[in-house]
């Protein structure tokens, strides 16, 4: 599985209420993704393109369990995200709808806008301007098959001949 785009980096403790505010909780799914980040970065949303990866520090996607969180991300497009930790809540559930995740600490390696090139498979991460290798932590086949399938929903579909 290779995703590749633009890095769109942050710091440590982004909560899920920064990636899905609950003001917005009512609206659907496109609607609430274009608040996703607006607290950090008010042009996140309107600038992100499909690929793109998001790098944070530490206890990424802490507080509720809302899965809207990761939903926004990915309605966005975000190809994957990258984090030096993740609340558990969150990896699950960004797994569970298609979205990967990494755990690895790149904010002091990787800067916004740098292209990156990842291939979760082979647990590899490329900067292409320079050629910068880092090795991440394979994902096991079953995870791959559940995010090339789009989610747990979408492989368990799939696997029944839904």
């Amino acid at each position: 599985m290779i995703i590749a785009g633009r890095a769109w980096v942050f710091g440590d403790k982004i909560d899920t209420d920064v990636l899905a505010p609950g003001y917005a909780m009512k609206l659907p799914p496109e609607g609430l993704a274009q608040h996703c980040l607006e607290a950090v970065d008010p042009n996140f949303a309107k600038s992100v393109q499909p690929g793109d990866i998001v790098v944070a520090g530490a206890n990424f996607g802490l507080g509720s369990s809302r899965e809207q969180a990761a939903i926004s991300l990915a309605t966005l497009g975000v190809g994957a995200v990258l984090a030096k930790s993740f609340a558990r809540i969150f990896y699950r559930n960004a797994i569970n709808i298609g979205l990967p995740v990494v755990t690895i600490d790149l904010t002091q390696e990787i800067a916004a806008g740098d292209l990156l090139k990842l291939n979760l498979a082979a647990g590899s991460m490329t900067r292409l301007k320079d050629g910068y290798h880092r090795d991440l932590q394979p994902m096991p086949p079953h995870i791959i098959d559940i995010l090339e399938a789009g989610g747990l929903m979408a492989q368990l579909k799939r696997k029944r001949g839904l």
